[in-house]
C-alpha cells in the first residue's frame, strides 16, 4: 500500500516549517507517511486543488496566499472556515475536497498552555492588524466571551471589515489612540508581520497597560520579539508565538493520519534546532 502523504501549499513556502512538524510526529508514532512543500501561483491553485489525489496527496495545509481562495473551492468546510471565510486545513472524504480553519484552535491552546488563568478576568482586548491572523484571533476571543476586542490597524478599511463581519463587540480605532485603549486592555495581540526576521520592528509603548496584562505575538522568528522583550521587561505576561503555529497543526495530522499528536518540549526543540539553521 503507498504511504500516506500531505503538504503545505503556499506561495513562497521554502521558509515553512510545517515538514518539520509533521514529520517529528510521523517519526514519532511510527507512521508510515510523509509531508511535503509545494510552492503553487495563485493562478496555479484550482488546478492544483481539484487534481490533490492524483498528486498522492490525502490532504494538506493551506497558507499565504491561498486561504480565501482555497476556502471558496471547498465542498464543505466547518463552522470556524465558514465565519472567517478563509481555510487553513484541506483533505478529501468520499473524493470532495474539505476542510476547516485550525488557525483560532492554534491560538487559543497556545494562550491556554502559556497563561492558564489569562480567562478569570479579561474583558478587552486589543488586536494590533486587520489581516487573516487578525480575524482568526478576533473570531477566537469572542468566541471565549471577551466583551470588546478593539482592532487597531493602520488601513482603516480592512479593520472595518472585521467589525462587520463580527459584530458589535469589534470596536475599530486608530494607531494614534492605542494608547487610550491599552489603559484598559488585558491582553495585546500583535497579529502583523512586524518584529519579525528581516521586518521593521513593532514600536509600540506598553506603559498604559496593567501590571497583570499579557502580551502575545503570533509572530516566531524571532521567538522573542521586540514586542515580547518590552512586555517581560514590564513585567508582563509574555506569549510567543511558536506555539500557536505548533498547535494548529495537531487538527490537520489526526485528519491524514488518524492519530491525535500532542505539542511536547521535544517537539519545540525540534522546531527549534530547525529554525537556528536560519531563515524563516
Amino acid at each position: 500500500m503507498s504511504i500516506r502523504r500531505a503538504c503545505i501549499i503556499g506561495h513562497p513556502i521554502a521558509h515553512s516549517r510545517s515538514p518539520v512538524i509533521h514529520r517529528f510526529w510521523l517519526a514519532e508514532h511510527k507512521i508510515d507517511g510523509d509531508y511535503a512543500r509545494e510552492d503553487v501561483l495563485p493562478e496555479q491553485l484550482p488546478e492544483f486543488l481539484t487534481n490533490l489525489a492524483q498528486r498522492g496527496y490525502v490532504g494538506g495545509n493551506i497558507t499565504v496566499p491561498h486561504k480565501e481562495t482555497a476556502y471558496r473551492l471547498l465542498a464543505r468546510a466547518d463552522a470556524t472556515a465558514e465565519a472567517l471565510q478563509a481555510v487553513n486545513t484541506i483533505w478529501l472524504e468520499n473524493g470532495k475536497l474539505v476542510g476547516m480553519n485550525t488557525d483560532v484552535h492554534g491560538f487559543l491552546a497556545n494562550l491556554d498552555e502559556a497563561v492558564p488563568d489569562w480567562q478569570l478576568q479579561p474583558e478587552q482586548a486589543v488586536v494590533f492588524g486587520a489581516g487573516g491572523g487578525a480575524r482568526a484571533v478576533v473570531y477566537g476571543l469572542l468566541q471565549r466571551g471577551l466583551k470588546r476586542v478593539v482592532v487597531v490597524n493602520r488601513t482603516p478599511g480592512r479593520a472595518e471589515a472585521i467589525a462587520t463581519r463580527f459584530g458589535l463587540r469589534v470596536t475599530i480605532a486608530s494607531y494614534d489612540d492605542l494608547p487610550e485603549w491599552l489603559q484598559d486592555a488585558d491582553l495585546f495581540v500583535n497579529t502583523t508581520t512586524l518584529g519579525m526576521a528581516g521586518q521593521p520592528p513593532l514600536e509600540i509603548d506598553l506603559a498604559p497597560m496593567q501590571s497583570s496584562g499579557i502580551v502575545c505575538d503570533i509572530v516566531y522568528v524571532p521567538l522573542e520579539t521586540p514586542l515580547l522583550a518590552a512586555a517581560r521587561a514590564r513585567g508582563l505576561r509574555a506569549v510567543e508565538g511558536l506555539g500557536m503555529l505548533l498547535h494548529q497543526a495537531t487538527l490537520g495530522f489526526e485528519r491524514w493520519f488518524g492519530v491525535r499528536p500532542k505539542v511536547t518540549p521535544e517537539l519545540r526543540a525540534a522546531v527549534l534546532a530547525d529554525l537556528a539553521k536560519g531563515g524563516q
